[in-house]
């Protein structure tokens, strides 16, 4: 289940709300809130279903390169939703016009994607056994 809903929240539904604020406009703007909140919930979902699996077998946590890299993206994520709907959101953002905090929101948001998927990458291929030297 963890890679389903991770690649799901953190590929897939920040992806798609990426992609719907391009598109410009009021609606977009909110739909483009309630996919990146989705992403997030999404990814605890994951999160959680992955601590339980470690707990359940006496594994670590943040013991790879890949959960420590996806711990970041997701904490990211949420500061990323927090900073757009306190001071960017259409109807009630306190700076909402504000040009350096777009910018930023816009370019870190672009920096994590990446990095996300750089993480989701990298989880599947741990999960291919090792070849034959």
């Amino acid at each position: 289940w963890h890679p389903m809903l991770m690649t799901s929240g953190m590929v897939g539904l920040a992806g798609i709300g990426a992609l719907t604020k391009k598109l410009g406009g009021y609606t977009n703007t909110k739909l483009h809130a309630l996919l990146g909140w989705s992403s997030i919930f999404t990814s605890f979902a994951g999160i959680y279903v992955i601590y339980r699996n470690k707990e359940m077998n006496g594994y670590g946590h943040l013991k790879t390169a890949h959960s420590q890299a996806g711990a970041a993206v997701v904490v990211t994520t949420v500061g990323l939703g927090l900073a757009g709907s306190i001071f960017l959101h259409p109807d009630f953002g306190v700076d909402k016009t504000n040009k350096t905090i777009r910018l930023a929101h816009k370019m870190v948001s672009r920096i994590t994607l990446m990095i996300a998927w750089f993480t989701a990458f990298y989880g599947l291929m741990e999960m291919i056994p090792n070849e034959p030297k």
